[in-house]
């Protein structure tokens, strides 16, 4: 089972109180009106499936339900960071820099 650090309720939870949203800042059309079928069918449908250190969007829903960004390394499932919605995309060299500190 995995746990997942919720950053607004500041602890630990079992995986079974969150939801996966998709995919995290993904630059959304300024006026989705205006753009093409094609556009946006790859703004809607279009994503990475990178194999790596990944950034996501989760939902606490079995707890206070609010939105968050995670990065999580795509192989081996670790969540590395989770961080409040809004905040800007954290450097993946130093998450992974502080990650092997940390397991040293």
């Amino acid at each position: 089972m995995l746990l997942i650090r919720c950053p607004y309720c500041e602890e630990e939870r079992s995986e079974l109180e969150f939801r996966w949203a998709g995919e995290a800042h993904i630059a959304r059309p300024e006026n989705i009106a205006a753009i093409s079928d094609e556009e946006f069918s790859e703004y809607f449908f279009m994503r990475d499936n990178d194999k790596g250190m990944v950034y996501e969007r989760w939902r606490h829903i079995h707890g206070c339900g609010r939105f968050f960004n995670a990065a999580r390394h795509s192989v081996t499932d670790k969540f590395h960071l989770t961080y409040k919605a809004g905040e800007p995309k954290p450097d993946e060299a130093s998450l992974l820099s502080s990650s092997e500190g940390a397991a040293r």
